[in-house]
């Protein structure tokens, strides 16, 4: 591991907090899509591999859809332990801390908790989408243990569906990636968010 790993981290945190500080959801979702353009275009420890950056013409995404944004309750869920060899980490320890009702009939997102020093929430997503125009092992809404946090407060969550994202292993196979289990995957298409394309 290099400081350059500490610096992207320090990055997508630093993305993540001028995206809450934005009044208008929007203007976060912009915020947002300009600051990982340079960050893949540019940083050392960009998903993309080196030979690819000097091609990269930017990520791909939908449109910003304000109805894909709630600030839903944290609603108990049995605690379940899920272990995940990622080969390059070792095992990567989560438990179910709770789980997400969406709106309108969409389904429920399991919200996970890392158990591993520091923890984090962690909520990926499979969808209608996965392996079509999205990548095929699924999407993160959030990872908050690497910054990836859009805010709530003590019993909700903020959760936009735009601001969905590929995991680093969608760019590169060097990266180990957990996977989106069950309790993560919605039957319906979720066309928002970052896109699968070659990049």
């Amino acid at each position: 591991m290099s400081l350059s790993l500490v610096g992207w981290r320090r990055s997508v945190q630093a993305i993540y907090a001028e995206v809450r500080a934005c009044a208008d959801p929007g203007d976060g979702h912009r915020v947002w899509r300009e600051r990982r353009h340079g960050l893949f275009a540019t940083h050392p420890d960009s998903p993309l591999p080196a030979d690819r950056r000097s091609a990269f013409t930017g990520l791909s995404y939908a449109d910003y859809d304000p109805a894909l944004r709630w600030t839903l309750e944290l609603l108990p869920a049995e605690a379940v332990d899920l272990d995940v060899p990622t080969g390059t980490d070792g095992v990567v320890r989560f438990r179910r801390t709770g789980r997400v009702e969406l709106p309108d009939g969409r389904g429920s997102l399991d919200v996970w908790w890392l158990q591993q020093y520091a923890g984090g929430l962690f909520v990926p997503l499979r969808d209608a989408t996965t392996g079509r125009t999205t990548y095929g092992g699924g999407r993160y809404l959030l990872d908050t243990a690497k910054g990836a946090d859009l805010g709530g407060d003590d019993t909700r969550l903020v959760i936009d569906l735009n601001f969905a994202y590929q995991p680093s292993c969608a760019y590169d196979p060097a990266w180990a990636c957990p996977l989106a289990p069950p309790g993560n995957i919605l039957t319906d298409a979720v066309d928002a968010g970052e896109l699968y394309v070659d990049t």
